[in-house]
């Protein structure tokens, strides 16, 4: 009887940390989707007032500056998607790694991409919120 309690339990944990892992999944789909078409409503949603957004270039954003970017125009995708992705889920905090294959318009013209990024998630209030992103060229 000991070990069907000790084997439910270990279910039950494993269960919750496949639910949260598929939770972050869907949040990180909703960040790519935003980045396409960015609204400052959904931007505000996914991340958090704490925000770290740095990019492969070196340029490092806060939340309101993210936010501009793409809401403004100045950062603009015609095409995002996520390659080789990595989910990472240690109680609240989550680790996204993957690569980001883009097309990125810039005066006009469309220039394809591909960067490394790692996202960093915590949950704030029961909702997963992009606490930091790291981009990086490669080799």
């Amino acid at each position: 009887m000991k070990s069907i309690l000790t084997l439910a339990i270990l279910l039950c944990g494993f269960c919750s940390y496949a639910q949260s892992e598929k939770d972050l999944e869907s949040q990180v789909e909703k960040l790519r989707l935003a980045l396409i078409d960015p609204t400052e409503v959904a931007l505000r949603a996914l991340s958090s007032a704490s925000l770290t957004y740095g990019h492969s270039s070196g340029l490092l954003e806060n939340q309101d500056q993210f936010i501009d970017a793409l809401v403004s125009g100045k950062s603009d995708f015609g095409s995002i998607s996520f390659e080789d992705q990595e989910i990472l889920v240690e109680k609240n905090v989550g680790i996204v790694r993957h690569y980001l294959v883009a097309d990125v318009i810039e005066g006009g013209q469309v220039n394809p991409i591909k960067i490394g990024v790692m996202l960093v998630w915590h949950k704030e209030k029961g909702s997963w919120k992009l606490l930091a992103r790291q981009a990086y060229k490669l080799p």
